[in-house]
């Protein structure tokens, strides 16, 4: 069971990895130069969305300074707009560009032909458990992290 879990857990690190390397490779098929696989994947996050930064950071997603630095070069190169809530001066308000969403869009268009692919290996992987299964890690390591149960 300890060596299930840890193989576990080193198996997510480098599929995140693995997948940034796949989201870096489709950037690269686009001829996009101008930002890197964390910040395609930063927005594709957001979606069509306007929310507040804190919020994506409270969402689990980013660290504070990388995220900051991510949003900053997001922001410079056309693909985010930011800014001031009106609600709340101090805060600040993100939501993808034109840009952004192009390139939301694009994503999300070569997600759906790595999916096909998917399935149509043999074996085809059982996503949809995986994927509940995978929900239910992350509710007991949120639920350790907040209540310590």
């Amino acid at each position: 069971m300890t060596e299930d879990y840890r193989e576990l857990t080193r198996l997510i690190e480098r599929l995140h990895r693995r997948f940034l390397d796949l989201l870096r490779t489709e950037l690269s098929l686009m001829e996009i130069s101008d930002i890197n696989a964390v910040q395609a994947l930063l927005l594709s996050n957001i979606g069509d969305e306007e929310i507040n930064v804190s919020e994506l950071m409270s969402r689990g997603y980013y660290q504070g300074s990388n995220a900051s630095y991510n949003l900053k070069k997001l922001v410079e190169t056309g693909y985010l707009i930011k800014e001031k809530s009106e609600r709340d001066g101090r805060a600040a308000m993100i939501r993808l560009s034109e840009k952004g969403l192009a390139l939301v869009d694009r994503i999300s268009q070569s997600e759906e032909k790595q999916a096909e692919m998917m399935m149509r290996s043999d074996p085809a992987p059982d996503l949809e458990n995986t994927r509940k299964a995978l929900r239910q890690i992350e509710r007991i390591w949120t639920d350790h992290i907040l209540y310590r149960a």
